[in-house]
């Protein structure tokens, strides 16, 4: 398993949902589903995108800083 313990927290902090963050990066929600939860590793051109949608950098994405 692979850990992302900022993805959901992001996503609900700007009021998003699954289904519009896999919209976003054009794949189905139960994908982006397994990325938030660490069944499945997230490319890193879809972790680009969304640093770059959060307006963060991919290393707080992936939990290695504590500021956004």
């Amino acid at each position: 398993m692979y850990h992302y313990p900022r993805l959901r927290d992001l996503r609900e902090d700007k009021g998003n949902t699954q289904t519009e963050i896999a919209a976003l990066l054009g794949i189905d929600q139960r994908v982006y589903s397994n990325y938030e939860t660490g069944k499945n590793r997230i490319p890193v051109n879809f972790l680009v995108v969304l640093a770059d949608y959060y307006g963060t950098t991919t290393d707080y994405i992936l939990g290695r800083v504590k500021e956004k």
